[in-house]
């Protein structure tokens, strides 16, 4: 008699680390506590030979990334094996030399890390810059989607969806992260057939991922949802847990993110 296949779980995450060298005890403790399988950290500000390679293979992980120094840089890790690299850029704009995305498989899923713009102040060059790189986001997912292949998309999207993802305030009005223009790129991306995974399970909860560091909004929980988790239909369907680690905020030299999780089943 024929046994049935035991489901096989993975546990993902994306973390906006800002500063991976000044924020490494905190990214190590994190790793060891949370384990996550995957993992897409964003805002590395490290040139590539700056990445601590050696510590995070230390604490049981693969990376694969793209280091740059100032505000960008992506990175994935794995305990799962040396995740094959797919794409070290988003395709559209040949001159764009911002590291602001890596693509790899990663145990039978197609991982994509992104750091999407962040487009302040608006308007200008770089809220159109914003839009720009999110076109050409949608584009290039559509044909991931179209693939058939298990695909995740995930990393700081640079923008709240909707008001239940920024506490109730006026103060943020003109900020590009809740640009009408932002927000409906973003449920352009999400018509194509993606689930917002962290949404999913928790539709009509306020759950923030961001606080910035100003005016005690980490004490008021005055925060925003900008990092998100999208998954393809294929693994959306075997979601089984989703959450928000805001412990790793509240610690000494904390980033001004958190990592945001989901547990699903591999197809």
């Amino acid at each position: 008699m024929a046994t049935a296949k035991k489901a096989r779980l993975l546990k993902l995450a994306t973390f906006n680390i800002n500063n991976v060298n000044r924020r490494l005890p905190n990214l190590l403790g994190w790793l060891s506590t949370a384990k996550p399988d995957v993992v897409c950290l964003q805002e590395l500000k490290a040139a590539q030979n700056a990445f601590p390679e050696a510590a995070i293979k230390t604490a049981g992980y693969e990376a694969v990334w793209r280091g740059q120094r100032t505000w960008n840089g992506v990175a994935i890790l794995s305990r799962r094996g040396l995740p094959l690299v797919t794409r070290i850029e988003l395709p559209g704009a040949a001159e764009d030399n911002q590291a602001r995305y890596i693509e790899a498989a990663v145990s039978g899923v197609l991982v994509a890390c992104l750091y999407l713009p962040n487009g302040n102040p608006q308007p200008g060059p770089k809220f159109d810059y914003k839009l720009a790189w999110f076109r050409r986001l949608n584009r290039h997912a559509r044909k991931l989607l179209r693939s058939g292949a298990p695909v995740v998309l995930a990393g700081d999207f640079n923008v709240a969806p909707t008001a239940l993802d920024i506490y109730p305030t006026r103060s943020w009005d003109k900020d590009a992260l809740v640009q009408p223009e932002s927000r409906a790129a973003y449920a352009r991306l999400i018509k194509q057939g993606w689930t917002d995974a962290l949404r999913k399970l928790h539709p009509d909860q306020r759950i923030y991922t961001f606080w910035h560091y100003l005016r005690k909004r980490w004490q008021r929980d005055a925060g925003l949802r900008l990092d998100h988790i999208l998954l393809s239909p294929n693994l959306a369907e075997g979601l089984r847990a989703a959450g928000v680690d805001r412990g790793v905020r509240v610690l000494p030299g904390a980033s001004d993110h958190a990592p945001v999780w989901v547990v699903f089943k591999v197809p």
